[in-house]
């Protein structure tokens, strides 16, 4: 009796491998090059930050004049939070995200090259429009390679590489302008965002069942029998944006006291303790390990309440309520104190707490809208883009005016607590529905 030859599992009809791992299947390859772009975006957005106190002393800057041009990076940003998710819906995540990448590697590398304000306002310009796009079509390849069951997870773990990219910023920099000045730095990270662009599109496609490696048992794992890739329907603006506000509002209220972190955090340890940069960098290291953490774990609780319960509301809501209610608390000491040790570690906590927050914020316009993610997830993401035009600059002009560091912490505890009562109020089990059942199948 002879064995029989083992059944093509390819969709090139060539016999699988023997043994492939669970984070060796294709989908999985494709959320760890997410992965990588999350964590070269995120250094490459926040590299500023750390770099700052020199900047703002080689190029005779005020606290309001770098807080300007941190705020710089959000105005374009928030737009391509719009216009980017509708690229990616349109045009497929695989050269919308290419075409980004190569606009970041050169926008962080011209930052190296700048000789005054408006320099370097234009080149924070340049990588806000390279950024724009990136997050919002990130969802839709995202929709469309992996499962309704692992989307929290999705967009825990991959923001998580974010905040990994957040920690490894302030020691990086700190290491690189020893070795090459604060200049320097920038070039050397522009190469990382180049090398990730061509990997990118080399391996990934936009339909999942075009790509060479993919099997029929990993297309069978995906959310439905059709990917989500091949939409191409007209996106319904106004009955999408109706649905998705009320979660923009909240990632405004999520947003604020995010870009307060990333725009100023080494800076509060530089000036307001009197700590070197290579010791502001250590501490601010500390705090943002600790939403490494809190993005994942977010993931995670929330996927697993889905999966007990099937409550969306309770898997999304409650993560992201309370999260923010967390983040409200502990920010509280950080204005009533001035000990290095617990404001460090109550603003630890409140990090880890407010990012609980981002994977399932992002999963509910899939959740909405699964169709048109990309899209929704741009409008929800406007809100964070607007947070981050008015909060760098609101807290420098602040420091200015009062002298104080701890004053502009108080708008942060605000909206923190504004953001978690909104919360409660999502509806992301409702779904949007076609006006006319199967018309968008009809026309696929």
């Amino acid at each position: 009796m002879t064995t029989p030859d083992p059944a093509p599992d390819t969709i090139s009809g060539a016999a699988p491998p023997a043994r492939r791992s669970a984070w060796n299947s294709t989908p999985n390859k494709v959320l760890i090059l997410l992965c990588f772009m999350y964590l070269i975006f995120y250094i490459d957005r926040v590299n500023i930050s750390t770099a700052a106190p020199l900047i703002k002393t080689d190029l005779g800057l005020s606290n309001t004049a770098l807080g300007f041009a941190f705020s710089a990076f959000a105005y374009p940003y928030a737009v391509f939070q719009l216009i980017g998710g509708w690229l990616g819906d349109k045009f497929g995540p695989r050269w919308t995200l290419g075409v980004s990448g190569l606009v970041v590697c050169i926008s962080t590398a011209l930052t190296g090259a700048v000789g005054g304000l408006a320099a370097l306002v234009l080149v924070r310009l340049a990588l806000g429009f390279g950024e724009g796009a990136a997050f919002p079509t990130a969802t839709r390849a995202m929709a469309a390679w992996l499962p309704a069951s692992r989307w929290g997870f999705a967009q825990g773990v991959t923001h998580s590489a974010s905040r990994i990219g957040n920690a490894l910023t302030p020691p990086m920099i700190a290491w690189l302008i020893t070795l090459l000045s604060w200049r320097g730095s920038f070039v050397v990270l522009g190469g990382a965002s180049l090398i990730w662009m061509a990997v990118w599109v080399w391996f990934f496609r936009d339909d999942p069942r075009r790509h060479p490696r993919i099997t029929v048992a990993e297309l069978e794992g995906l959310s439905s029998g059709r990917p989500a890739a091949a939409v191409r329907a007209p996106v319904p603006w106004l009955r999408l944006a109706r649905r998705v506000l009320p979660v923009t509002a909240v990632d405004f209220c999520y947003g604020w006291t995010l870009w307060l972190f990333l725009s100023w955090i080494p800076s509060f340890f530089f000036h307001n303790f009197h700590l070197n940069l290579a010791h502001s960098a250590f501490f601010s290291s500390g705090v943002f390990l600790s939403g490494v953490i809190g993005d994942t774990l977010g993931g995670v609780i929330s996927d697993r309440i889905l999966r007990r319960t099937g409550n969306l509301r309770r898997a999304r809501c409650w993560v992201i309520s309370g999260g923010l209610f967390g983040g409200f608390l502990f920010m509280i000491p950080v204005v009533l104190m001035h000990d290095l040790a617990v404001v460090t570690l109550c603003l630890s906590l409140a990090f880890f707490c407010v990012e609980l927050v981002v994977a399932p914020i992002w999963a509910v316009p899939m959740d909405i809208a699964p169709r048109y993610a990309g899209s929704a997830s741009g409008i929800m993401n406007f809100g964070f883009g607007l947070a981050g035009i008015i909060s760098p600059f609101v807290f420098g002009y602040v420091i200015d005016v009062t002298g104080s560091w701890t004053v502009p912490f108080l708008a942060s505890i605000v909206l923190l607590l504004v953001g978690a009562g909104l919360a409660l109020r999502l509806r992301p089990d409702q779904p949007l529905l076609d006006p006319v059942p199967g018309a968008l199948a009809g026309r696929a």
